[in-house]
């Protein structure tokens, strides 16, 4: 660990990708200095939360990533159940300019009813630009890097306090890891992983293992397809993520 940088424990809700059946949706719990951040909220995490044997009432707050369905098709039930079981409203973390899409293109159909007609009745929204250092709770710094997924919509990955960079549907870009690794902002990469090339809207395999062996060995693949277990020993030095297994970064 380097000095001044804060171990964190990261656990997979689930590491499959949208269509992936055997793994839950790719996202993430991350637990710093006793809080509890969850990386995204798809249409799987209730249950898989639920399996985990947690509740919604323990997260400290909610940060997400972009507007599929696989990272915020659990929002609905968060809100409803904090607002209906708890009695409060849930932190969300999200960058500025999906803050209108979040609400007006995913979630005002389902959750409007009577008053509540707008994402602050049903959490506690706070913005995010890109590029800013941000301190989510003690022991946890994020910074948002935009990066390409579909054209036209905007997507986030994220830098966990400069040491672990986890990806968001992220296509690939061989020179932003090498740049975040040589510039010491991060030690660590999770990694999106399509195993089918070619690479449309996520990394694939394939260009995943034209990174150097350094790079490799410092990469952890997630946000896979059913067919894991055909590529165990296949990813050169890259590791799987494992879902609901705790790691220290």
């Amino acid at each position: 660990m380097l000095e001044g940088k804060v171990s964190m424990r990261v656990t997979m809700a689930g590491t499959g990708s949208a269509f992936a059946k055997k793994y839950d949706n790719n996202n993430a719990l991350i637990q710093a200095e006793g809080h509890t951040l969850l990386v995204d909220c798809g249409i799987t995490l209730p249950k898989a939360l639920y399996e985990m044997g947690h509740s919604f009432d323990e997260l400290d707050a909610v940060l997400i990533s972009h507007i599929h369905g696989d990272h915020v098709g659990g929002l609905e039930e968060l809100a409803f159940q904090m607002m209906f079981k708890y009695s409060r409203k849930p932190v969300l973390y999200i960058e500025e300019r999906l803050v209108a899409p979040l609400w007006e293109q995913t979630l005002r159909g389902g959750m409007t009813q009577g008053p509540l007609g707008s994402l602050d009745d049903f959490f506690d929204v706070r913005p995010l630009k890109e590029g800013v250092s941000y301190t989510l709770f003690p022991g946890l710094t994020v910074e948002l890097i935009k990066t390409r997924h579909i054209p036209g919509k905007d997507s986030f990955s994220f830098l966990f306090n400069n040491k672990l960079f986890y990806t968001a549907d992220m296509r690939f870009d061989a020179g932003l890891l090498t740049s975040l690794l040589a510039e010491g902002r991060a030690e660590t990469i999770l990694h999106d992983c399509q195993f089918e090339a070619p690479g449309a809207v996520h990394a694939c395999l394939d260009e995943l293992l034209t990174l150097p062996p350094d790079i490799q060995e410092k990469v952890w693949l997630m946000h896979y397809g059913d067919a894991m277990e055909d590529y165990r020993g296949k990813t050169g030095k890259m590791r799987f993520v494992e879902q609901r297994v705790a790691y220290e970064f």
